[in-house]
C-alpha cells in the first residue's frame, strides 16, 4: 500500500504525527450513462484506484490542506466567504460547508491527500475526493449522517461549489462500493441492489484516450436541459419510464436535437435492465452487445463522443472484443472494454499501435478490479 505510506509520511513532514487515514475509490460505470439526472438506472462499481487522505483535527477554525500530486497547499476558514482560490480546494471546502449545513460541527483540520485515479479518465476522481472527506469528517466530528447523505454531500459540493450540475451516481458508487459487485441504483427512488460481477474468462480494461475535457458550464448542462424540455412536453418530471411511442408522438413539437437526446436516454434505460438480466444468467456476451449500443447512441444521438473514442470502440469491434463504450460524461476520457482473456493481449497491442499511428500517442491502459467503498484505513 505504497500510496498510504506516501500520504502518511508527507502529512508527518508537514504537520507532525497523529493523522488518521481514509480512502475512497473511483468508479467505473458498466452501463447507464447520462441516465442519472433523468431519474433512470445506473450500474456502477467501485474500483481499486482512488484517493487516500491523512487527516487530523488541529484545534483551530482553519483547514490546512496539501495536494501531494499537485505539490500545492491551501488554507481556508469554514465560513461561506472563505472559499479558497485553488479549484482543487473547492472540493474539500465544499464538503466542510455541506457537512455543516447538515448539523455536523466541523472544525479546523490538517490534511494531505494523493490519488491514483487517473484524472480526466471518467473515473470520478472528484467524487472519490469528496467521499473521502465526507466519510472522514462524519467520523472525526461525531456526525451522525448515513451513507446516502454522505453521497449527497459530495453531489451538493459539485453543485454549490464546483459548478457541475451532476447526478448522484459517482458519489454513491464511491461510498457504497463492494468488492466483487456492481450496483444498480434507481436514481429516482434511490433504491439499490448489488449484482455479483465475476466475469470468469473476461477482463475489464479501460483505454484512456488521454484527451481531456472540461465539463463546467458545458455541453453537459445543455444535454440535461434538452432532456428536461422533452420530459416536460411528456408531462413528466424526468424521462424515466417514457417510451419511444410517447417520444414519437411529440416528435414534431420538439427540435431534432432534443428528440435525439431523448431517444438515447429512453434506449439506455432499457439497456441497463437488459444487462441486469444478462448478468444474473452469466451472459456476458449480451452485456457486451448492450455496451456497444450505448457507445454508438452516445456518439450519434447524444453527441458526447469524440473521434478518439469512436476509433477505440471501432478497433475493439474489429478485434472481437465482447463490449466497448465511452465511459463517463464523454468529450474525452476512456472506453471501458469487456474482453475475453484469450483476445486481451492482441487487443491491447493492436489498439495501442493503431491509436498511436493515428493520433500520435498511445492510449493508457488500466485493468480494473471491482473493490470496496469509502473506509478508514487501519
Amino acid at each position: 500500500m505504497e500510496m498510504k505510506e506516501k500520504v502518511a509520511s508527507k502529512f508527518e513532514e508537514l504537520f507532525g504525527a497523529g493523522a488518521i487515514m481514509y480512502a475512497s475509490p473511483g468508479r467505473i460505470n458498466l452501463i447507464g450513462e447520462h441516465t442519472d439526472y433523468n431519474g433512470g438506472f445506473v450500474f456502477p462499481g467501485a474500483v481499486d484506484k482512488g484517493i487516500v487522505a491523512a487527516i487530523r483535527p488541529n484545534g483551530t477554525d482553519k483547514v490546512r490542506a496539501f495536494a501531494i500530486d499537485l505539490d500545492q497547499s491551501a488554507e481556508f476558514g469554514l465560513n461561506e466567504e472563505d472559499k479558497p482560490a485553488q479549484s482543487w480546494a473547492h472540493y474539500i471546502f465544499g464538503v466542510c460547508r455541506e457537512m455543516q449545513k447538515r448539523g455536523v460541527k466541523v472544525k479546523g483540520f490538517d490534511t494531505a491527500f494523493s490519488g491514483d485515479v487517473p484524472l480526466g479518465a471518467g473515473m470520478s476522481s472528484s467524487a472519490a475526493l469528496e467521499s473521502t472527506y465526507a466519510f472522514a469528517l462524519n467520523e472525526l466530528f461525531d456526525g451522525n449522517i448515513d451513507k446516502f447523505e454522505l453521497a449527497r454531500v459530495g453531489q451538493s459540493t459539485e453543485h454549490n461549489y464546483c459548478g457541475v450540475n451532476c447526478g448522484i451516481m459517482d458519489q454513491f458508487a464511491s461510498v457504497f462500493g463492494k468488492k466483487g459487485c456492481l450496483m444498480r441504483l434507481d436514481c429516482r427512488s434511490m433504491e439499490f441492489e448489488y449484482f455479483p460481477f465475476d466475469p470468469k474468462g473476461y477482463k475489464l480494461v479501460l483505454l484512456d484516450s488521454v484527451v481531456k475535457h472540461e465539463l463546467v458550464g458545458s455541453p453537459y448542462n445543455d444535454r440535461r436541459a434538452s432532456c428536461e424540455r422533452v420530459a416536460k412536453m411528456l408531462g413528466q418530471e424526468f424521462l424515466r419510464g417514457a417510451t419511444m411511442e410517447q417520444l414519437d408522438a411529440v416528435k414534431d413539437k420538439i427540435s431534432d436535437e432534443d428528440y435525439r437526446r431523448a431517444r438515447y436516454v429512453i434506449g439506455e434505460e432499457r439497456r441497463v435492465l437488459d444487462v441486469c438480466d444478462a448478468l444474473q444468467k452469466g451472459d456476458y456476451e449480451t452485456v457486451g452487445k448492450r455496451m456497444y449500443e450505448t457507445h454508438w447512441g452516445m456518439s450519434k444521438d447524444y453527441e458526447v463522443s469524440c473521434i478518439e473514442l469512436d476509433f477505440l470502440a471501432t478497433v475493439a469491434e474489429e478485434c472481437g472484443v465482447s463490449g466497448s463504450r465511452i465511459m463517463g460524461g464523454g468529450f474525452g476520457g476512456c472506453t471501458i472494454n469487456l474482453v475475453k482473456e484469450e483476445l486481451y493481449d492482441n487487443f491491447i497491442a493492436t489498439a495501442k499501435a493503431k491509436f498511436a499511428e493515428k493520433f500520435g500517442h498511445e492510449p493508457k491502459v488500466y485493468q480494473v478490479v471491482i473493490s470496496d467503498g469509502s473506509r478508514r484505513l487501519e
